[in-house]
């Protein structure tokens, strides 16, 4: 699932493709997303202008000229394309914004989970979030008023996004990594020592991310950035132990044994 440095990615390719341009139509292109997006919700977006673009957590939000906002969820796959006036769409379009200018902004999702919901000007867009996992809000002090007296472990409380906005598996599972931290602890057993290692890590992690433009960027001595994630029975860069997979909250965790405590 694309997180916070990818969804962010994404974002900067929509500021620089629609910021300032006027609806034409909006196409749903997929049963799927009439669910977030019926027909008569999409042919009322005809006339409206996009006025900035912003990214809270996961979401985007398309803010428009009339007050009202587009909310994208990517899910699991999704992604932007922009084509140019006659250009076809992309395989696996499901929503295409088209513009007077002919251009089109498409959401593109191979597995049509991706959501993209009108917000009328007032109304409230997103859920209650946490800090975002890359700001000086999200700091050890409030981590650490979270995980106060939670029995949860801590790998999943990272994905809580009403605690920390942003962060999913990969990032999680790489930050517990760096900080040296068992993600099967309880959240209440965590020391304030630990919970500072925690923040920083998961600074540490998206900051890297953020720098390069493209998702995913690729990178390290094998050709991959990460440094546990999806390298099962592959040895720890740090200690050399081999990496284990386990399943928490119905999400695969990658760890390693020796060296996280």
């Amino acid at each position: 699932m694309p997180e916070l440095p990818e969804v962010e990615a994404a974002s900067r390719i929509a500021r620089r493709a629609v910021r300032g341009e006027t609806i034409a139509e909006v196409e749903v292109l997929h049963p799927a997303q009439r669910r977030s997006l019926p027909r008569r919700a999409a042919q009322a977006l005809a006339g409206d202008r996009v006025t900035r673009v912003a990214r809270r957590a996961k979401y985007q939000v398309l803010h428009l000229a009339s007050g009202r906002s587009l909310v994208v969820h990517f899910r699991m796959a999704g992604d932007w394309g922009v084509t140019s006036p006659g250009e076809s769409l992309p395989r696996h379009s499901r929503v295409a914004l088209r513009f007077t200018s002919g251009r089109a902004l498409v959401l593109v999702d191979p597995r049509a989970l991706c959501t993209v919901t009108v917000v009328e000007a007032g109304d409230r867009p997103l859920p209650e979030l946490g800090p975002e996992a890359d700001r000086p809000s999200f700091s050890a002090a409030h981590l650490g008023r979270a995980l106060r007296d939670r029995a949860t472990a801590i790998k999943p409380l990272l994905l809580d996004q009403s605690i920390v906005a942003g962060i999913g598996n990969i990032y999680a599972s790489e930050a517990l990594w760096r900080a040296r931290l068992d993600p099967r602890r309880p959240g209440r057993d965590v020391q304030p020592a630990e919970v500072k290692r925690v923040v920083a890590a998961v600074h540490r992690v998206m900051r890297e991310a953020l720098a390069h433009p493209e998702r995913y960027y690729q990178d390290g001595e094998d050709g991959l950035r990460f440094r546990v994630y999806d390298r099962e029975g592959q040895p720890c860069r740090r200690c050399r132990g081999p990496i284990q997979r386990i399943t928490q909250a119905g999400r695969s965790t990658y760890w390693c044994p020796a060296c996280q405590r």
